[in-house]
């Protein structure tokens, strides 16, 4: 009665919890949502002009979706807790029904000694006749029938307490990752504070001061651009193919979050293309247009909003992270990390608003490296995403390469143009 009445208050608990983390689940699904609706405006107001008025009125959004990615990752949070404390109550569950089904094997175990102890001739001699010897044989068969159940049972809750703990270790590890999440997104957050605080401070709200802002960023940015690609050019390097996967291999995956890539498909209309691409790899209309000093763009650009989780596409190994920002007036991949593969090929991530990882941090494919942003020199926020042949590509500062250049103490990855792969050849 007591193990029934045990059962029935675990099952209520299990229910309860069960419907908590459905309600938590549902707001997640309501955020997602609210998630999206900042990133149509904030793409709205990407299509306009890029005035102090616009600038601010993104700056603003963008802290609204940041909140909103924030109050995802403490949802995501007490749910994982939550699913911690429900499989929790199963494995005391599952210890409870394994201790009882012990404890039968046990009392089994010594009803079947008690019987093996008497001589068949003492059973025989002690029925009062061969009915009730019979009687005594089938009940000890019973009883060896039960006991094989009862450890095959034992078996089987045994083996679902290592699956349930395996699950909370898995639980954890999601919780903690989690928490990571959300100091980055903090981060973010702060970030985004700063940076506009900066904005209005620098231009003291005068159009007028935030063009002048802007034509600053990108007269040193063409001298960035130029400088870079006549040292690469000078660079000899012989790309050797079968060192490298195969084109249309698809060994990396997409560097930015799944949900968001997801919602990109449903953009096609304003991205012309299913993955939210702004600028494509090589000699594209806005290269020939003057961009790039003519040399081709070195990677491809998504559009995605300050903020947006940046993913390793591919397993390896962080050969270092940078920030150009931390020079005024170096106007060029703000903040990178760059990350080396163990197919011969390395990735680039720049224009980041924080990064999560340091150099030699080993990552699985889909580790979380930063948050999408807009440092460096950027029209916008968008993820800049180059992908290097490993033996082509070094780390550079750039004082080394040139004596005058507002970039001297900066290091960014250099490569030779041969270097350079289509990062949609692999994807």
């Amino acid at each position: 009665m007591m193990l029934f009445l045990a059962a029935s208050a675990s099952a209520s608990t299990a229910d309860e919890l069960r419907s908590k983390i459905d309600a938590q689940n549902q707001k997640i699904k309501d955020l997602e949502q609210e998630i999206a609706r900042y990133e149509a405006e904030l793409i709205s107001i990407g299509k306009n002009k890029t005035t102090l008025e616009s600038e601010v009125a993104r700056l603003d959004t963008s802290r609204k979706k940041i909140n909103a990615d924030i109050s995802v990752t403490q949802q995501k949070i007490t749910s994982a807790t939550l699913e911690i404390e429900s499989l929790g109550g199963q494995i005391s569950d599952k210890e409870l029904r394994a201790e009882t089904a012990r404890q039968a094997i046990l009392e089994s175990m010594r009803s079947l000694q008690r019987a093996a102890d008497a001589t068949l001739v003492e059973k025989f001699f002690g029925a009062d006749d061969v009915a009730t010897l019979w009687e005594d044989a089938d009940r000890l068969l019973s009883l060896q029938n039960r006991m094989d159940t009862e450890i095959v049972e034992l078996h089987e809750v045994r083996e679902a307490l290592a699956e349930d703990r395996d699950a909370v270790s898995e639980q954890k590890s999601t919780l903690s990752a989690f928490q990571s999440v959300l100091v980055g997104q903090r981060a973010v957050l702060d970030q985004n504070r700063k940076e506009q605080a900066a904005l209005l401070q620098q231009t003291k709200s005068k159009e007028s001061e935030y063009q002048k802002i802007i034509e600053a960023k990108r007269e040193a940015r063409a001298q960035f651009e130029q400088e870079l690609n006549e040292f690469e050019s000078q660079l000899a390097f012989t790309l050797d193919p079968s060192k490298l996967p195969s084109p249309g291999s698809g060994v990396l995956q997409f560097p930015l979050d799944r949900s968001f890539m997801q919602r990109c498909a449903e953009r096609e209309r304003t991205f012309k293309n299913l993955y939210c691409i702004t600028q494509y790899f090589g000699d594209t209309a806005f290269a020939r247009s003057g961009a790039y000093n003519g040399k081709g763009h070195n990677g491809v650009d998504f559009g995605a909003p300050a903020g947006t989780a940046v993913l390793a596409a591919l397993s390896g190994t962080v050969v270092a992270t940078g920030n150009t920002d931390a020079f005024p007036g170096c106007y060029s991949y703000g903040k990178w990390v760059l990350i080396k593969h163990a197919n011969g090929l390395s990735s680039l991530y720049a224009h980041l608003s924080y990064i999560a990882v340091g150099a030699n941090d080993s990552l699985p494919t889909g580790a979380v490296i930063g948050y999408s942003g807009n440092t460096g020199y950027s029209t916008g926020p968008h993820l800049h995403f180059t992908l290097y042949a490993s033996e082509g590509v070094q780390l550079l500062k750039l004082g080394d390469l040139k004596a005058k250049t507002n970039c001297a103490q900066a290091v960014v990855p250099v490569a030779p143009t041969s270097a350079y792969l289509n990062p949609l050849s692999y994807l």
